[in-house]
């Protein structure tokens, strides 16, 4: 399930740290100096294709409807024909006036996402699951499209070095490139950041970061689909796929630590975890809970938890202690000397903004590239699951340096070997 891919370059934390911008801590690029390529479309309709037809990417589908009256969904794309149909129903129903999608713009199986980029579309939402994230983002920048692209990025450290390569040829391109990491989108959450980074807390000391939740669904097993159909079905399951709930999950937790710290990336981690509910075979191979202390040069920590359970006790939101007072971002709440603050402006949906964010950058010729948090987010996530499965204390630059790559060098409709449960200590 491992294989090792060279890589022509492998960029240290020193060189990250330089590429982090001012302009990523207050949650939006700052737009390259190359001119943004206009929309294809003759009249002033975008045209957007969906690749990846679950919940996600048929939510991001409507998403972008409401984020643009003008946006047209005329591109379905899934491995699983049923998927398309499905979420070609749900569109019919939800934005019947925004989709026109005809059965020859209906591409399906693993090379699928190809005739999605020889198609006239100028924007692709990216929402498959993440192992598949980094191949889809280079195809959609090589084609010349702009991108909304689901989090994570990808499963392993050569996929993120992929997705930074790429970023930059889209800033080159002056083509935008949109996360949904879409807590950076939310205006409660902007201006919350916006304080604490202003000086409202002092000086940040550390950071608690909670993703307790529950479980998610799974989709049973037919006796009709190979291992690989099986597997992708319930990707959710396999860290080839998703990289597992750290990944998949908890990275908007991490990616707000990572905005807190101005987009610098931690120096090194260390964590546990395990399996102790989730232990059927049903549950893959992936662990149901991990506790991870990331460790920045500044001496800044965080402290990030994530569980799913059913029946424990739940808490999503990020808890930052400064020298002259405390904050909840979730909860847009600042204490300190003056007392309390809290954010009571206007919340749209930041699953709405991210996509009006997207269409205004493209029709203004001022790109956006949000390539830089969402890889090192990313990578955060992919470090900390590694601290946990092997049990030893990583440093960003060896994590980020290795050549292991998650998954088949090939993608067919049969058998596929399951990994075993990662163990701390031989691993």
């Amino acid at each position: 399930m491992t294989r090792k891919q060279e890589a022509p370059s492998k960029p240290n934390r020193r060189s990250f740290v330089k590429g982090a911008t001012a302009a990523a801590v207050a949650g939006a690029a700052i737009a390259p100096t190359v001119s943004a390529a206009v929309h294809n479309s003759v009249d002033d309709t975008i045209k957007v294709a969906l690749i990846g037809c679950g919940g996600r990417g048929t939510g991001a589908a409507v998403n972008a409807s409401r984020a643009d009256e003008n946006v047209k969904i005329t591109v379905l794309c899934d491995v699983f024909p049923d998927r398309i149909e499905h979420t070609r129903q749900v569109l019919k129903n939800q934005i019947p006036d925004q989709l026109d999608v005809a059965d020859d713009h209906c591409f399906s199986d693993f090379d699928g996402y190809k005739q999605v980029m020889a198609s006239d579309v100028d924007v692709v939402l990216l929402c498959t699951s993440p192992h598949f994230r980094p191949a889809h983002l280079a195809a959609a920048i090589d084609a010349g499209k702009h991108v909304f692209c689901e989090k994570p990025v990808a499963v392993d450290a050569p996929g993120v070095r992929s997705v930074m390569e790429t970023s930059k040829k889209a800033e080159e391109k002056g083509l935008s490139l949109v996360s949904g990491l879409c807590w950076r989108y939310d205006l409660g959450v902007l201006e919350t950041m916006k304080r604490i980074q202003d000086g409202a807390i002092g000086e940040i000391k550390s950071i608690q970061e909670n993703y307790l939740t529950g479980t998610l669904w799974h989709r049973g097993r037919n006796e009709n689909w190979s291992d690989m159909e099986y597997q992708m079905r319930n990707w959710l399951y396999y860290t080839w796929l998703s990289g597992d709930h750290i990944a998949e999950q908890h990275i908007h937790s991490l990616d707000k630590a990572l905005w807190l710290n101005g987009d610098v990336p931690p120096a090194r981690c260390f964590g546990l975890g395990g399996r102790q509910v989730r232990t059927a075979d049903q549950w893959g191979h992936i662990y149901d809970h991990f506790a991870v202390c990331y460790e920045w040069d500044s001496g800044v920590k965080c402290f990030a938890y994530t569980r799913q359970m059913s029946g424990c006790h739940n808490d999503v939101d990020d808890y930052v202690m400064g020298t002259k007072g405390h904050a909840t971002i979730l909860k847009n709440e600042i204490v300190n000397g003056e007392g309390t603050w809290k954010y009571r402006g206007p919340s749209p949906s930041m699953y709405d903004v991210e996509h009006q964010r997207l269409f205004e950058s493209i029709r203004n010729s001022t790109p956006i590239n949000n390539g830089t948090y969402m890889s090192y987010s990313t990578m955060m996530a992919i470090i900390g699951r590694e601290a946990c499965y092997t049990g030893k204390s990583l440093s960003w630059d060896e994590a980020l340096a290795s050549d292991v790559v998650l998954g088949p060098t090939s993608y067919e409709w049969g058998d596929m070997p399951e990994p075993r449960v990662a163990m701390p200590g031989q691993a």
